[in-house]
């Protein structure tokens, strides 16, 4: 999944006991899944700028020839959730969360409606802000709240719901983006649609209570005793009451301690602790490598990778990138079943291993296309007339050794037109304009602006959906499961925010630079790259990173203590079970 937010797994067993529980109680579901929405927002979002960005570039020029407007209006989102996830945590302590979910699906919608009528592209780009600001929001309040009106004997169950509909909402953007390539103002529709699930969750939201637990916590100990009647069977009641009493009045104790400094000031408490810093060496190191293996590179420009192998129609790029949509969401079904069995740690090492050969494949892949993509002919060139030529082959002194993909880098103005008779053979290589597109088309030809024609296209396809399927139910999921157990429980919020805000400025890093490296080293040489970047995040793993199934948050710590090395043995109670 993506790649910025909070997943929780369950036990078999739970899921069969959410099911009895929700038929015996449907105003649980409820609750989950009205909450739910978030995450498929979130995942919505994610997914649908991939195939919007190709309409965009259609219909505005300057967006087409300017890479860095690309990448900035698909990352800008990606800044307002930081900035989401910030303010929001404030929104959820001071308001509630009911509140903060309701704030972030006005922004979502806002902004849905802000770049449905965007009249240029830095209108685009402020509606992805306000998308941003919701979905930042949305990411780390709809599981808190799941998890604080669920029973808790289901509420790993429940809170894995909001990870399913986040890859379901990637996957249904794709099926989305499909249903509008034939309709006037495609991507308009396709980034406007988001508003209606936003507006569906506002309204659903506002006939449901707020967290018990927040409740409780701000004194309205009524209100919460009120929910917890619905959620709970009658004679459950005041024992979840009672746990919820000495829960709270222990977080208030941990809370005296730590002092009422800053955020700064805790954060610096916070590194000063042994335990807390090597739990953070953990934390952060699996959250960057979580981004750094490229995974939104593929989630937000998928359809644009799968024209660089060579499938030119925007129709048939969509429709292929939903093979790497639905891998994902099959990758966090197949997580939920094994991370309990297997381990977090060899989950992700075996995860990293799958994804550096995947890479390298298709950096193979991309570099064979390259080298062996069609010659450019004079005659195939000449034959649109003498004008449409682009003028940087004309000039250039060593045309005759031009290929495809020469045709096609940075700052040519070129464009390529396939061959009439085998789009494998020698093509021509024109001048970038709607005119000689729409020639070329006339004749039967494919243009290519971004890849060309290939006979190993469909093997990038293969190892796009291989990397997925290496990804998601390793270092998918695990990465926030990890940062959920590895810090003392006096230390969790701050710890697990430090991760958290690392995953999100490593995740605007790479989708802010990912096709202008793809212009400077070309598609073979940033897969490298990124199987470079993840053979190092897979030694920090290795190193860094123990063990945590089967401990308690107490045994974690004293692990932490003595200070974890990959060669000494580690022993889990979760070994013995696993049996």
């Amino acid at each position: 999944m993506v790649e910025g937010g909070a997943v929780s797994t369950a036990k078999k067993t739970e899921f069969t006991e959410c099911w009895r529980t929700a038929w015996k109680t449907p105003y649980i579901m409820r609750l989950a899944l009205s909450a739910g929405i978030g995450g498929l927002l979130f995942g919505y979002d994610t997914g649908v700028i991939s195939g919007a960005l190709l309409y965009i570039r259609e219909d505005f020029k300057a967006v087409d020839k300017n890479t860095f407007l690309q990448e900035t209006i698909v990352s800008m989102a990606v800044a307002g959730a930081i900035v989401g996830a910030a303010v929001g945590g404030w929104i959820n302590d001071k308001y509630g969360r009911k509140v903060s979910i309701m704030v972030a699906d006005f922004l979502f919608f806002v902004g849905a409606i802000i770049m449905s009528l965007a009249p240029a592209p830095w209108m685009i780009i402020f509606g992805r802000v306000f998308v941003g600001l919701g979905v930042g929001m949305a990411s780390m309040t709809a599981p808190l709240y799941i998890s604080e009106a669920s029973p808790h004997r289901i509420r790993g169950a429940l809170v894995s719901t909001n990870g399913l509909l986040i890859t379901g909402g990637q996957f249904l953007s794709y099926l989305i983006n499909l249903a509008f390539t034939h309709v006037n103002g495609t991507w308009r529709w396709m980034l406007g649609v988001a508003g209606i699930p936003a507006l569906v969750q506002f309204f659903l939201m506002l006939s449901l209570p707020e967290s018990p637990r927040w409740l409780y916590r701000n004194g309205k100990e009524d209100e919460a005793r009120s929910i917890m009647e619905k959620i709970y069977p009658a004679d459950e009641v005041e024992g979840e009451m009672q746990t919820l009493k000495t829960s709270l009045e222990q977080e208030r104790a941990m809370e005296s301690s730590m002092g009422k400094g800053n955020v700064f000031q805790k954060v610096k408490q916070a590194w000063g602790n042994d335990v807390v810093r090597r739990g953070l060496y953990a934390g952060v190191t699996v959250q960057v490598a979580q981004q750094f293996v490229g995974i939104n590179t593929v989630m937000y420009y998928s359809p644009t990778i799968i024209q660089f192998a060579g499938f030119a129609s925007n129709k048939t790029a969509l429709a292929l990138s939903l093979i790497t949509s639905g891998l994902n969401a099959i990758g966090s079904l197949i997580s939920m079943g094994f991370v309990d069995r297997q381990g977090r740690r060899r989950l992700m090492l075996l995860s990293m291993i799958g994804i550096i050969t995947c890479l390298l494949t298709l950096s193979a892949v991309f570099y064979r296309a390259s080298v062996t993509s069609p010659h450019i002919s004079n005659f195939e060139s000449a034959h649109f007339g003498g004008n449409s030529t682009c003028p940087s082959y004309v000039h250039a002194p060593d045309a005759s050794s031009w290929r495809c993909m020469t045709c096609l880098q940075k700052d040519t103005g070129c464009a390529y037109c396939s061959n009439g008779a085998n789009k494998y053979g020698a093509g021509a290589c024109l001048a970038a304009t709607d005119a000689l597109k729409g020639a070329c088309r006339a004749e039967n030809r494919i243009w290519y602006t971004k890849g060309c024609p290939s006979t190993t296209g469909i093997l990038a396809v293969l190892f796009l959906g291989l990397y997925i399927i290496a990804y998601s139910p390793g270092m998918g999921t695990v990465p926030w499961i990890v940062n959920s157990e590895i810090y003392p429980s006096k230390y969790r919020g701050i710890g697990g925010g430090i991760a958290a805000v690392a995953n999100w400025t490593s995740n605007l890093i790479v989708s802010e630079t990912f096709l202008s490296l793809t212009e400077a080293l070309g598609s073979a040489g940033t897969f490298l790259l990124f199987a470079g970047f993840s053979f190092i995040g897979l030694v920090a793993i290795f190193f860094l990173v123990p063990e945590t199934k089967g401990l308690q948050f107490e045994e974690v710590e004293k692990l932490l203590q003595k200070g974890y090395s990959p060669f000494r043995k580690q022993h889990s109670e979760g070994d013995d079970n696993s049996k």
